[in-house]
Formats: structure tokens, sequence, C-alpha cells
């Protein structure tokens, strides 16, 4: 059921059920499950429901959703930042773990261009990467996350073009294909994430992001525009849930403040999916033993019912 035509009934604090988005990437979709399982031992109703992170905002703002567990600094900051400081969601806290998305490629593609991961290599080996119909241009693949990848190009005068993949099962299909043929490939990436497990690879090194990169023309290589580097080396990884969630649902509010994921739990969560081919809820299943002291710090007994 899309989120629109939720009651607002769940943004009650009468109601006995909480609602949690699913969003287009793995981890997040089974620490969702895992953290729902939790919640339904206080005594909640858990429903989920399958929608862009560009819907989720509004959503969060009406109590429609409660909370969402992984909000990534490089896509999604400027939302999140603005939202909380109009208290139009609430902010939950900051995991341990420091996370990066950017252009990325297995290891192997540095043996064919031994200039990376210097960005500027990519001009250089932009032959590599390109398609049978336009064997001039590289292509990096991506998803319908906007990273200002066009204006990337724009602005460092790639010789690259932009191929938008349907979803993550696709982009990841397409890397699969490369790695075993040992062909080249550049695609969005991020960590933590199964590939930090099982695909060694690294990411383009861009111009080194700034604030200013964004608004300031004059600052970087490109006198003209903006956007002339690369995303956070070194992101943060946040938690925001609908502002009522403290006063309406106590139990559950300290729980969400209280997860913290790592590296290894995030890049576990969507290995089992992904690598494994286990389904969402088997895949938390099995994240939830391996991990099952960590959820014991979390979980309060006092809320049970």
């Amino acid at each position: 059921m899309c989120w629109l035509f939720l009651s607002n009934s769940y943004a009650s604090s009468k109601s006995n059920v909480i609602s949690i988005p699913l969003n287009n990437w793995m981890s997040q979709r089974v620490l969702s499950h895992v953290v729902g399982n939790m919640i339904e031992r206080y005594g909640f109703t858990v429903i989920y429901h399958d929608m862009p992170a560009s819907d989720q905002w509004g959503a969060m703002q009406k109590g429609l959703v409660h909370f969402q567990l992984e909000i990534w600094q490089q896509s999604m900051s400027g939302q999140f930042n603005r939202m909380v400081a109009n208290n139009m969601i609430a902010d939950l806290g900051v995991h341990s773990v420091v996370v990066r998305e950017e252009w990325w490629y297995p290891e192997y593609v540095e043996e064919l261009c031994p200039g990376l991961p210097d960005w500027q290599a990519l001009n250089q080996c932009a032959k590599l990467f390109a398609k049978k119909e336009n064997p001039e241009k590289g292509v990096f693949y991506t998803i319908d996350w906007d990273y200002q990848d066009a204006d990337l190009i724009r602005a460092l005068n790639l010789n690259f073009t932009i191929e938008r993949l349907e979803n993550e099962e696709v982009l990841w299909q397409k890397l699969e294909k490369a790695w075993l043929s040992k062909v080249p490939i550049v695609l969005i990436n991020w960590t933590p994430n199964w590939t930090d497990l099982h695909i060694p690879g690294r990411f383009v090194e861009f111009p080194e992001y700034t604030m200013a990169c964004e608004t300031d023309a004059s600052w970087g290589i490109n006198p003209n525009l903006v956007n002339d580097c690369g995303n956070p080396r070194k992101g943060w990884l946040r938690k925001a849930g609908w502002p009522k969630l403290e006063k309406s649902y106590p139990c559950v509010y300290e729980l969400v403040k209280k997860i913290d994921f790592t590296q290894k739990m995030i890049a576990d969560a969507a290995s089992f999916a992904v690598f494994d081919g286990n389904s969402e809820v088997k895949a938390a299943k099995r994240w939830s033993i391996k991990y099952r002291n960590e959820i014991a710090k979390w979980f309060d007994t006092s809320c049970l019912p």
C-alpha cells in the first residue's frame, strides 16, 4: 500500500501500530525488519511500506511512518537538516559508523587503468568503460538517487555519460557480470555494503569535498561551475523520526535512540540478502541471531507487555 493512502490514525497515540518505511537499498530493508521484530515484542503491530527515500519525509512528518534508521549524509542531509531545523521531523541520533557514497570500481580495473583511483585517470581510460554504441564515452552506472553526478561530470569535464538502472538489484547484476568477466566498470556504491566483504574495490578520489564546493563556483578546479568535487569521504549515518514519537511511543523512541550500527553490522545486513540470497525477513532473523548480544543492550525488558 502506498503511504499516501495510509490513515492518519497511525499518527494517534492511541494506535497500537508502528509503521516503518522500506527504501530501495538492502541494508535499510533488512535492518528495518530487525527493529520491527524487536518492536513487536513490545506488543505493537508493525507494518512496512515500500517507498523511495524522497517520499518518506512527508510521511514521517505526519506520522504515517514513524522512523527511519539509515539517513545517509550525502544523499539525504539536505532534506534531513531542513526538516529537523523546522521541527518537522526529530533527529534520533547518529550511528558510530562512518559512511561513504561515491563512484566505485572493482579492484581489478586498476590493472587496466593504472592511474586510478585518481579521478583524472577516468578520461584517459574512458574508452574502457564505454559501450559499443558510443565507444568514445565511458558509462557511469547508477540508480534513481541524485548525487549531482551530472553536475560533477560537467564541472570536471569528464568524458562520461550516466546510465540509470531500474533498481539496486539490476545494479548488482551489472556488477556481478562485469566482475565474473573482469570487464571494466564504474558504478555508484557505498560503504558499508555487501561489497566490502565480497568484492574488493575502491572509490574514485575526486577533489575533496567542502561545503563551498556546492555553492561557490570560484572555490574549485572549475571557476565557472559548482559541484567540482566528490562526496564526503567520512560521512555520517543518522536516525530520524516522527516529531511526536517520544510522547506517543516512548519505548519505541528509546529503542531507536539506543540503536547504534557499526560498519560490520550494516555490511552483514546487506550481505545476508544480496550475496547469500536470503529474503529480507530471513536475513533479518539471521542478523538478529548473530548480533543478539547487541540487541540485548538496546532492548528494554520493562517495555514488554
